[in-house]
């Protein structure tokens, strides 16, 4: 069992950091089952086929509820990692600048420090002491 508590003001931090990555997802997941025009190009300029754009948004989305669920949410952000990978990897591979390849980053450091403010868990698996 974890030994360290969660103080109120590290829990709301936790939750609003994992707030605004899970509204980003949603609203990710959302669009790619609603398909603009923007998205079906955007999508397609990546190298992505349209035919899929619809199950990789259930599949988003489903990731996003793993994350928001205290029980599920280790797996929800280890998913939601991989995610965010790919979304790396294609950047890298059609040449987008650093901006597009850091953006999945820094959703990704959001995933995990939300995580790690709101779960005693991570915090105890990970510990970071300052020095």
């Amino acid at each position: 069992m974890p030994t360290d508590t969660v103080s109120k003001g590290r829990l709301w931090a936790g939750r609003i950091l994992s707030g605004l990555s899970a509204l980003f997802f949603l609203l990710d997941g959302v669009m790619k089952l609603v398909k603009p025009a923007e998205v079906v190009e955007a999508t397609v300029a990546l190298g992505i086929p349209e035919n899929v754009i619809t199950p990789i948004g259930i599949v988003l989305i489903a990731c996003m509820v793993l994350y928001i669920i205290p029980r599920t949410a280790v797996l929800g952000a280890i998913l939601l990692t991989g995610y965010l990978g790919g979304a790396v990897q294609c950047h890298v591979r059609v040449g987008h600048g650093a901006f597009e390849i850091l953006f999945p980053v820094v959703f990704g450091a959001m995933v995990w420090g939300g995580l790690y403010l709101r779960d005693a868990r991570i915090r105890e698996l990970i510990p970071l002491r300052t020095i």
